[in-house]
């Protein structure tokens, strides 16, 4: 039978098994802490700059001249009327080339005309992607889509 002093030296060697055993586990803890922590600060910076870029008034529309009218050609003069409801700034340029065609043109579209009309292929792929962006221009109250797959200005929202 242990004596009294083994048996505590045992029970002294188990719990400092366990007091390191938890060492271990909280610096694993602290590390993964720091690195959310760090990803954390970064969202908060991303989110500050997309809000600050929002709030601030756009100077003017890029491809415009100082008169207003289109500097490149490819750019309306429509779509400064638009940029009081919708800051095209902001958007890419697939985008502002989208309504830039549209503004324009002022016809009904559908998405291999304005496939065509922008130089893209009318490929399946070029078309989806094309009928992805005019859906989403719609849901923006940007286009309406008065019957299925035929796009047009919304200009009762834009004022066109």
């Amino acid at each position: 039978m242990p004596s009294l002093m083994e048996a505590l030296e045992a029970r002294r060697a188990e719990v400092l098994g366990q007091a390191e055993r938890l060492r271990e586990q909280i610096a694993g803890l602290s590390e993964e802490l720091s690195r959310v922590e760090d990803r954390l600060a970064r969202l908060q910076i991303a989110r500050e700059t997309v809000e600050e870029v929002l709030a601030a008034p756009s100077s003017s529309v890029p491809g415009t001249d100082a008169t207003g009218g289109d500097a490149d050609g490819g750019v309306a003069v429509a779509l400064v009327k638009a940029e009081a409801e919708l800051d095209v700034t902001v958007m890419s340029p697939e985008y502002r080339a989208i309504i830039a065609l549209f503004a324009t043109s002022g016809a009904a579209m559908r998405c291999k005309e304005v496939c065509r009309h922008l130089g893209l292929g009318s490929e399946p792929r070029h078309v989806e992607g094309m009928r992805s962006k005019l859906k989403r221009l719609v849901e923006r109250g940007v286009l309406a889509e008065p019957s299925s797959g035929l796009f047009k200005v919304d200009g009762r929202k834009q004022g066109w």
